[in-house]
């Protein structure tokens, strides 16, 4: 592999754990029985150690948008023909995606980077080009990308943090839009967990069970041609992935080595902090998981990186909407615990 690929194990940033400690400590001295707000704590806590402070916060929010298009879309794993990447590529730039319209009601900033649609749209107004090819290979048939192609993907998700980080960014999202990127995620979650695509392959997009049928065995396929004990989770990446999986992981890794906390969004995202925690374990202590998707390789992939998702709200739509939908809950956490009474500012007596 590509030696410029050495940062992706460079240790990552330690936990505060005394910043953790204290937040738990000003917890159990607010006014209420201790642990009575559940999980709320948890985020206000959990983000304390992350930032090393008594006052977290997720704001600035950044979220980091990967569109690509996908090889094995051509065998028929979605409903949508590929053309519908490139639309949504201008529908999220306008600001008529679901994920558009939320990065304004939480006030993130969006990047938005085509890495490959498999028509290049030419300069569009808000998006970064940021091509590595026409979409990936078809992985039922070939690996997804070249060695270069993966590194230049993980690269792009590093400088991208890198930028973040120097803006002043203080939570990360990823997201990602492309016609049949559940098929990459799958067979990368099948490959790592030693899984069978019957048991993780789901309906994507729509399909009815024949459709989820016909996915499996491609998956199945790709799986036939790719998998081996000798390969690792970046050659896995390589061969199985997209770009919007690689860009993902490498941002991930990225974040986890400056410091910067990480808030998971659903399936296809969850493939990549999969990756990313396989090839830098130290990954996993700066992620959150915002949401338990609705497809149900989802939960096997949960299970693996130890994650309870917050929200349980029937999504499937990726594009960072689910972690967008959590940001409103993690500044609430924030604003009680800086701001609730102490038993003692109260003047209330403790239990």
């Amino acid at each position: 592999m590509n030696m410029t690929l050495d940062w992706i194990q460079h240790p990552c940033r330690s936990i505060d754990h005394q910043a953790a400690a204290a937040a738990q400590a000003r917890q159990d001295q607010l006014t209420k029985p201790r642990g009575s707000l559940g999980r709320l704590e948890e985020m206000a806590i959990r983000l304390a150690g992350m930032q090393g402070t008594d006052a977290p916060t997720p704001d600035p929010v950044r979220i980091l948008q990967f569109v690509s298009d996908h090889g094995v879309a051509t065998e028929g794993v979605s409903c949508f023909p590929r053309e519908v990447t490139l639309q949504m590529l201008h529908n999220i730039a306008r600001g008529g995606a679901a994920v558009s319209v939320m990065a304004e009601a939480i006030d993130a900033v969006m990047e938005i980077f085509d890495l490959g649609i498999a028509t290049d749209p030419g300069p569009v107004a808000g998006v970064r080009s940021e091509r590595l090819g026409a979409g990936t290979g078809n992985i039922a048939r070939e690996p997804a990308m070249t060695d270069d192609q993966l590194a230049r993907a993980l690269d792009i998700g590093r400088t991208a943090v890198e930028r973040a980080v120097d803006e002043g960014a203080r939570l990360l999202i990823c997201g990602e839009m492309g016609i049949g990127n559940t098929t990459p995620a799958t067979a990368l979650a099948c490959a790592l967990l030693d899984l069978e695509p019957s048991i993780l392959t789901g309906p994507g997009t729509g399909l009815d069970s024949q459709g989820v049928s016909r996915k499996a065995q491609v998956i199945a396929a790709a799986l036939e041609l790719h998998a081996r004990s000798e390969h690792g989770p970046l050659e896995l990446l390589r061969r199985l992935g997209g770009f919007d999986i690689a860009a993902s992981t490498g941002a991930f890794i990225r974040a986890a080595q400056l410091g910067l906390p990480i808030l998971v969004d659903g399936f296809i995202i969850s493939s990549a902090a999969l990756v990313a925690t396989r090839i830098n374990p130290g990954v996993r202590d700066w992620m959150l998981f915002s949401h338990g998707s609705a497809e149900p390789g989802h939960r096997h992939m949960m299970e693996a990186l130890d994650a309870d998702p917050y929200l349980h709200l029937r999504l499937r739509l990726g594009e960072a909407t689910g972690g967008a939908a959590l940001v409103p809950l993690l500044r609430m956490a924030c604003v009680v615990h800086r701001k609730m009474a102490t038993f003692d500012e109260a003047g209330v007596s403790e239990a």
